[in-house]
């Protein structure tokens, strides 16, 4: 029997949130390698030091809500300021990550500093609030505050899956963005190294220079592709990629969502990308169909060609050989 989340606030809210994070703690206990063939800032971590992370990012996403709730802040407000909670969400996880590291944080740049030029952050800024508001109202509020457009099911029956999967991308987003800083505040590949490996944080696979570089070329050429490419298909497909911890390790879904208000927020360059991606969905098919039509008549063509050269080849033979007699 499929269970939903409750709709409103109280006792039973209170219980399930408090259940969720729970259960979600003891995830962190499987393997979190990533599993999926695109690539996360959070895999330059080991096990260890991912399933840390993770801790450090459940907890101030704890701090977080009891926060909102100490002063009562509207659900207008959480839409208002939602970017602002999330940036100060990720500057607290980082704070606490690094200071039990015991590493000097005045060397760590400040999120805002890369929102320009960076397109991992395009990325995540334009999908701020499919990342953290709807969580957020689901367990301060309940699930009858959901707008009932956003998702395919009615707001009053939300599974509590649902709620658990959007939980755990925020996890492992936010903790892939922490990383992000950190390894970009490093100014060349052989400190970020020596970092990594000086704190014991460091996945096997980039020890070296040459797999730290692969690494990050990677992940430039993956983020340029989602960001002028696949995000904007998602957008116009209704759809959102999120991150999940499974048994096996980290996997990644796509849940369908309304993102009408997504639209404005695209650039000239990624509706010139999504016209000519849309445009190429409708003439392929055409273009295909085309030329199996013209392959068709040319097969027909070449073999009547061949059948009427050799039937003339055999009456020229057959002429021949009677003359000859």
């Amino acid at each position: 029997m499929k269970q939903y989340w409750p709709n409103e606030q109280g006792t039973k809210l209170n219980n399930e949130v408090a259940n969720l994070f729970l259960k979600t703690k003891k995830k962190f206990q499987y393997n979190l390698s990533n599993k999926t063939n695109s690539y996360l800032y959070i895999d330059i971590l080991n096990n260890s030091s991912k399933s840390h992370l993770f801790n450090i990012t459940l907890k101030e996403i704890e701090i977080l809500i009891l926060d909102i709730v100490e002063i009562d802040l509207k659900i207008k407000h959480i839409q208002l300021l939602n970017q602002k909670i999330l940036y100060n969400l990720i500057q607290k996880i980082l704070k606490h990550f690094i200071s039990i590291l015991n590493y000097n944080s005045h060397k760590v740049f400040k999120l805002d500093q890369y929102k320009i030029s960076y397109n991992y952050l395009k990325i995540i800024l334009l999908e701020h609030r499919l990342l953290l508001e709807n969580l957020l109202i689901y367990l301060i509020f309940g699930s009858s505050i959901i707008n009932q457009q956003t998702f395919v099911f009615n707001n009053i029956n939300t599974p509590k899956e649902h709620v658990s999967i959007l939980l755990e991308n925020l996890i492992i987003t936010a903790s892939n963005l922490v990383i992000f800083i950190l390894i970009e505040n490093f100014q060349s590949l052989s400190k970020t190294a020596y970092f990594l490996i000086k704190y014991k944080l460091c996945n096997k696979n980039y020890l070296s220079n040459r797999s730290l570089a692969l690494f990050k070329n990677y992940l430039i050429w993956q983020n340029l592709i989602y960001l002028y490419i696949n995000q904007p298909k998602a957008i116009y497909s209704a759809r959102y990629k999120i991150w999940l911890i499974s048994s096996n390790g980290l996997i990644a879904r796509y849940i369908y969502i309304s993102r009408l208000d997504d639209f404005p927020k695209l650039s000239r360059i990624q509706l010139v990308f999504l016209f000519f991606i849309e445009a190429q969905d409708i003439l392929i098919p055409q273009i295909e169909k085309i030329c199996l039509i013209l392959g068709r008549v040319i097969l027909y063509i070449s073999i009547n060609v061949i059948v009427n050269s050799a039937i003339f080849l055999i009456r020229t033979l057959i002429k021949k050989l009677y003359k000859t007699s």
